[in-house]
């Protein structure tokens, strides 16, 4: 069974292929600036194919990206497969599924309905993503399309967990909760890190998906008891340009004190702050190390992100009353090497302890923690897509 995997921006869509037999990544790529000028690129993952990389075609619409995909992966001499039909399913990345699901499903009519319902918490992502399962069915009719939704991992949340100290008709009526983001990749790793571990009969996993947006999530035998984001992708720890939790005080001082709208406040919290709004350098960690020994605003922005994930490792080690291991994932997790040694540093009470030889490896999946260590530490390259896929085809199947 091939599965072709969707994750649809408003105004981009990542895509790859994936061969289910043997889980074997076939091609990918992505199609970016759709509605305006469009770039796409194509890498085929087989010996003599040719790559495309970010040339000019024509997307005015999501419909247009997915038929560049397809003649891209059945052309006849760099192409995948010999023609669409090879296509079983599509499998898309959908942001919120609200209270609506607790899992991936099949596509139809209601599907639809209950996602566009979802939209006032995803109001950036859900519209894309509708697009996406709308461009498909438009261009491959009777192929079935499978959501597989962020948030849904986390609804394993107890009511402690996942409630918010406000009037509880907010949550009655309004949906006003915390869902959690990332759902996907912190299943993924847990999951992995619980095989590495030897599949032990109960498990206490940490998972830190760190990159631009980064979430942590507290998994007990395999299942989400609490997560670091929220209502929205915009709680938790600080990120690149996220500010992460702060107090709520603070929205209505900066609104008063400088006549800010509700969306410029929010544009503030969610694209100029962060380590970029602290650093005043970027949003990008790998600038930030560069630029710490002469600026002290970087030094700051970097040792604030570190201060916030090591807290949340203790909190979460305490919510469960203990942790068998964490796992680093995402761009940083899985790159940083020195970040992950800051963040491990002062974690030593916990039974952490790193190897400097171990956690300056490269590998996809690989223990950076010491023979002794009471906490094992592990690197886990998170697949996303492969989760997607995964859950698309036992779907099908079904």
């Amino acid at each position: 069974m091939k599965i072709l995997v969707i994750n649809a921006g408003s105004s981009s869509l990542k895509y790859q292929l994936i061969d289910m037999d043997n889980e074997s990544l076939l091609a990918k790529g992505l199609c970016e600036r759709i509605g305006l000028d469009g770039k796409f690129t194509y890498k085929p993952l087989i010996d003599g194919k040719t790559k495309i990389d970010a040339v000019d075609v024509p997307m005015p619409t999501h419909s247009e990206a997915i038929q560049a995909v397809l003649k891209a992966l059945v052309d006849p001499e760099n192409g995948v497969i010999k023609s669409m039909d090879e296509i079983d399913a599509c499998g898309h990345r959908v942001l919120h599924g609200g209270m609506e699901f607790t899992e991936s499903c099949l596509v139809d009519d209601a599907v639809e309905e209950a996602i566009k319902r979802c939209i006032p918490l995803g109001p950036l992502h859900n519209p894309a993503n509708l697009m996406g399962i709308k461009a498909c069915q438009d261009v491959m009719p009777g192929t079935p399309q499978v959501a597989v939704f962020d948030t849904a991992f986390h609804m394993t949340m107890p009511p402690k967990a996942y409630i918010y100290a406000i009037p509880y008709e907010y949550y009655e009526n309004d949906n006003v909760r915390r869902y959690g983001f990332h759902g996907t990749s912190h299943r993924y790793v847990s999951a992995r890190c619980v095989e590495l571990l030897g599949n032990p009969e109960h498990s206490k996993v940490i998972c830190c998906h760190l990159g631009n947006g980064s979430s942590l999530s507290a998994c007990i035998d395999g299942k989400c008891a609490d997560t670091t984001m929220g209502l929205g992708p915009l709680a938790g720890v600080c990120m690149g340009t996220r500010c992460g939790d702060i107090d709520g005080t603070i929205i209505e001082y900066l609104m008063g004190r400088h006549g800010y709208s509700i969306e410029e406040m929010m544009n503030i919290l969610n694209k100029k702050s962060g380590v970029m709004g602290i650093s005043g350098v970027s949003s990008d960690f790998r600038d930030l190390a560069e630029a710490e020994e002469t600026n002290p605003r970087a030094k700051l922005a970097l040792d604030k992100f570190f201060y916030d994930v090591k807290k949340s490792i203790g909190a979460y080690a305490a919510a469960m009353g203990g942790v068998d291991a964490i796992v680093f994932t995402a761009g940083i997790g899985e790159n940083g090497v020195e970040d992950r040694s800051r963040i491990c540093e002062g974690l030593e009470y916990m039974g952490v302890k790193i190897d400097p030889k171990r956690n300056a490896e490269r590998a996809d999946e690989h223990l950076i923690s010491t023979d002794d260590s009471k906490v094992k530490v592990f690197v886990i390259a998170t697949n996303e897509e492969l989760m997607i896929a995964r859950d698309t085809k036992a779907i099908v199947e079904k």
